[in-house]
């Protein structure tokens, strides 16, 4: 058994099977990139917006989720499906828009749930009118960028929004039926040391988050990571200081939260640095014997 929750194990009690994400590029852009906010995007944010190697903008949104369902049930003999909206920010446009573009993942009842990805200043009533609506039928998730609450830390990386803005956007969604959200964190960003990481980790635990998403700050080609990693401004993590803050997240967050990624990979071809991200087994395996070396657990110091 694991010292934290898998959101696996989540799914598994809810479904009765694994379920697995079916990720779909549904054409959207940023506030942070187009001018409405800030141009250049988020410093470690590259032209893909963190979209999987196999969406293809060039095919309609059902297109996307039909060829997805079949390639992850080929491989893995899958039955049950979330929809990810994961590229960009999937809630950054008119609602109605919104509502046709989400409608089209449900090609069958095998999708049990859908997972929108999305900024916290871009998450009105109007947008929640429209998601609150699938959470009748189906599991519904909004992940939501939040990476720290240190409003130094989000100008340092040019994110342009707040730390009030994510937890607001946090209640905001909580107080829809049935809606739940999931919080992702980045390690090792810009000034930050571990005591910024456990202080993130128990402001989301105390906002009544569901799920959390932690990954280690990472060097993508054509970003502005790149060229600050260039000229030595940028300062990355080894595996061992992530590995050792990535359970200080675990240790101070609650226990009901669930877990649904502790490392995140990149695109051999666009990764800079540092290359042991893409080492996803041997890092996860690092969490469970340093958790055992600790002799610790999910929410062991929750406040």
């Amino acid at each position: 058994m694991k010292r934290y929750y898998p959101f696996n194990d989540y799914l598994k009690k809810k479904f009765g099977c694994k379920v697995y994400k079916v990720s779909v590029d549904a054409g959207f852009t940023c506030p942070n990139r187009d001018g409405t906010v800030a141009s250049g995007g988020c410093i470690y944010c590259d032209d893909a917006g963190s979209r999987a190697s196999y969406c293809d903008r060039g095919l309609s949104v059902r297109e996307q989720i039909l060829k997805g369902i079949e390639l992850v049930r080929n491989r893995y003999g899958a039955r049950k499906f979330i929809a990810y909206f994961q590229a960009f920010t999937n809630t950054y446009a008119p609602a109605a828009k919104l509502k046709s573009i989400y409608d089209q993942a449900f090609v069958s009842d095998d999708v049990v749930g859908i997972a929108i990805g999305t900024r916290p200043d871009c998450v009105g009533e109007e947008v929640l009118d429209v998601i609150e609506q699938y959470a009748l039928k189906r599991d519904v998730w909004i992940e939501l960028g939040v990476q720290t609450v240190h409003d130094r830390t989000l100008a340092a990386i040019n994110r342009g929004h707040t730390a009030g803005d994510s937890l607001s956007a946090i209640r905001a969604i909580k107080r829809r039926a049935g809606l739940k959200v999931c919080a992702h964190i980045i390690v090792g960003l810009p000034g930050e040391g571990a005591a910024e990481t456990i202080e993130t980790a128990r402001e989301l635990s105390d906002s009544g988050i569901d799920g959390v998403k932690v990954h280690c700050l990472h060097v993508l080609k054509g970003t502005i990571a790149e060229k600050m990693f260039a000229e030595g401004k940028l300062a990355l993590l080894a595996r061992e200081e992530y590995v050792r803050r990535a359970c200080d997240v675990l240790e101070n967050i609650r226990a009901g939260i669930t877990v649904q990624r502790l490392t995140g990979e990149a695109p051999a071809e666009r990764l800079v640095a540092p290359l042991w991200v893409n080492g996803k087994q041997r890092i996860l395996k690092m969490i469970d014997v340093e958790l055992e070396r600790r002799d610790s657990f999910q929410g062991k110091l929750t406040r």
